[in-house]
């Protein structure tokens, strides 16, 4: 699997998400609760953009008449039929033993952190001497 720098956390405000072509897939990144979640943009049912899936709380019933709701925004609905997923994981919550969006591994780091380039121009020194740029060579 290769590493991808897609953008800064900056790019992608709290609650949005953006599309990044990898390797021949989209990739959605959704910025959800102070973390990143990385999927296929691709519902597995019908194939609808998952960009435009509304993002919603996990609700679940521990007896009839009361519901709770938890990790709110970290389940995705899909726009077309309604299927709903899990972004930390892609597990669909409408069939779990069939369906499943691909998930990314998401890492947030410093610039600092990043890997450079295999590619990197050559330099030399330069000195300026009496209004003259001189270049080491």
């Amino acid at each position: 699997m290769a590493r991808h720098i897609v953008a800064r956390t900056s790019d992608i405000p709290a609650g949005g998400n953006k599309v990044f072509g990898l390797e021949g897939r989209d990739v959605v990144v959704f910025h959800v609760n102070g973390e990143f979640f990385a999927l296929l943009n691709r519902c597995p049912h019908e194939g609808a953009p998952l960009e435009k899936a509304a993002c919603v709380a996990r609700l679940t019933s521990p007896e009839p008449g009361i519901y709770q709701r938890d990790r709110v925004g970290e389940m995705l609905r899909c726009p077309w039929h309604g299927w709903e997923f899990d972004m930390r994981n892609g597990q669909s919550w409408f069939d779990p033993n069939r369906f499943k969006i691909r998930s990314y591994p998401v890492a947030v780091e410093s610039g600092e952190e990043l890997q450079k380039g295999p590619y990197v121009a050559e330099t030399f020194p330069v000195h300026i001497e009496d209004n003259y740029i001189i270049v080491d060579v």
